[in-house]
């Protein structure tokens, strides 16, 4: 059996990828549809990280964070949306064995780090609002590094650690991923060895990543909601500090939404296609929307575009 296993193992040297319909009459509007979504999320991420990092007025801790959002998001797009396109123009799509460890390597690292940046956001905005005369004093460049280095570090060795599990494994020989990119689930269900282990690992960390991260989140939004009931109407520099956290809680609703709806919904053969939908959602919708919600409902990242555009037209 052991000689069976490796010898699976080593012939196996592609997957095929069920794609997002086998329609043949969808397969045109659908790519066209989904090239127009990538195209705005890469334009827009890279625009607001670019115009964040030259634009002397945004050099605050919350648009430093704001700028590594912009790159989680571009990357876990980038990690799944091209290759997603480019199986609408071939009738089997198809991944290579080294292809999909990397793709579930990068998306892995890019999505997990977005979890910890957004717990990172909302303790800027909890510090600006609930500490303001302290705020440069608790949100210091050295720390803001700190915030955003980690989650990277950590998702890279929890990344690093799921694809060895899964890819030091043993395949069957049946190469037919239920997904439209290379994810962890659909993958260790085609295992032969014995995934006891690596399926505890995933739901172990799943967990903590969403659930320490959300705790985060809402433990620092209720001192802010505390605060705010607790000021005066003159207070203004604390209410123009609030007005910035729509945005971020909008984007933590729609993140943490999609993702909640996934995992907890009961498994089964219908919820295949509402699994598709959702991921869909979160690996191309969500990042083009974020730069887009961020930029519509900020009056000072609507400035630094005009200032930009202004400096470019002169």
């Amino acid at each position: 059996m052991a000689w069976v296993d490796k010898h699976n193992l080593t012939m196996l040297n592609e997957f095929i990828l069920m794609g997002i319909t086998d329609i043949p009459e969808l397969q045109a509007p659908l790519f066209g549809l989904f090239l127009i979504v990538y195209l705005i999320s890469v334009v827009a991420n890279l625009g607001l990280s670019i115009l964040i990092k030259v634009d002397c007025r945004l050099q605050t801790p919350m648009y430093f964070f704001l700028r590594h959002l912009a790159f989680t998001d571009f990357g876990y797009s980038t990690a799944v949306g091209p290759k997603m396109l480019a199986n609408f123009a071939v009738d089997q799509p198809t991944i290579s064995y080294h292809g999909c460890a990397t793709q579930l390597m990068f998306f892995s690292v890019f999505i997990i780090s977005e979890l910890f940046i957004l717990s990172a956001m909302a303790y800027d905005r909890y510090v600006a609002i609930c500490h303001p005369l302290l705020y440069m004093g608790l949100v210091s460049p050295r720390l803001c590094q700190a915030l955003v280095t980690i989650p990277y570090l950590y998702s890279l060795f929890l990344s690093l650690l799921t694809i060895i599990k899964i890819f030091g494994s043993s395949f069957c020989g049946y190469n037919v991923i239920r997904h439209f990119y290379c994810d962890s689930l659909p993958l260790i269900a085609l295992l032969c060895s014995d995934t006891y282990e690596i399926k505890w690992i995933i739901l172990i960390f799943s967990a903590f990543n969403l659930l320490s991260s959300l705790l985060i989140v809402l433990v620092s939004y209720v001192f802010i909601l505390a605060t705010i009931l607790q000021m005066n109407s003159a207070e203004k520099s604390r209410n123009k500090a609030f007005s910035t956290c729509g945005s971020h809680l909008t984007v933590i609703t729609v993140f943490y939404g999609t993702l909640f709806f996934m995992y907890v919904q009961p498994k089964s053969s219908e919820s295949f296609d509402t699994d598709q939908v959702a991921s869909l959602f979160y690996t191309l919708v969500i990042p083009m929307l974020n730069p887009m919600i961020y930029s519509l409902r900020n009056k000072e990242v609507k400035n630094a575009v005009c200032r930009t555009w202004n400096m470019f037209k002169n």
